[in-house]
């Protein structure tokens, strides 16, 4: 499962730097940042629980 949010986060991360160099989707690629960072804190904490 955490694989899974690490490709979900480095995904979201791509389509930040992409948007962001691009200026085309506007405030989509703050959200795309946001939910990339949140994924990789809920694999973090997770880790840390097992």
């Amino acid at each position: 499962m955490r694989s899974i949010l690490y490709i979900i986060a480095l995904v979201l991360v791509i389509g930040w730097v992409v948007g962001f160099f691009a200026y085309s989707a506007g405030g989509i690629i703050h959200i795309l940042l946001v939910l990339a960072i949140i994924s990789i804190l809920i694999g973090v904490i997770r880790r840390g629980d097992v």
